[in-house]
């Protein structure tokens, strides 16, 4: 079995900051693709910030220059620090990660099962 794990969402002021962690545990036997997504109220669920084993990074416009993802491939983990905060940046943020499990040959989708971000005065 593979779990992803998010951790870090929560309350904050506009402007603000936030870093979320998601952990990926289990089986592995190397991850590809690594990313945050985020669905907010009545909306449907949209691309934040992805990275690739090779460092390579993509952003929303929304939240460039805003947000950085990074991962540690040691800890098999990916991070997404969020500055400047707005109230749009408000729902439940998703990680998702393409990996390969031990003795598998194909890589397959994990999705977490996310944690709520709430900017608001």
């Amino acid at each position: 079995q593979v779990q992803l794990v998010e951790s870090g969402g929560g309350l904050v002021h506009p402007g603000g900051s936030l870093r979320l962690s998601c952990a990926a545990s289990g089986s592995i036997f190397r991850i590809d693709y690594m990313g945050w997504y985020r669905q907010a109220p009545g909306k449907q669920r949209e691309l934040v910030a992805s990275i690739n084993s090779d460092g390579s990074t993509n952003y929303a416009d929304s939240v460039k220059d805003r947000f950085t993802i990074s991962r540690d491939n040691a800890k098999n983990t990916v991070y997404l620090q969020m500055n400047s905060l707005k109230p749009e940046d408000t729902a439940v943020y998703y990680c998702n990660a393409r990996i390969r499990r031990s003795g598998s040959w194909s890589y397959m989708d994990y999705w977490g099962k996310g944690t709520l971000v709430t900017v608001s005065s």
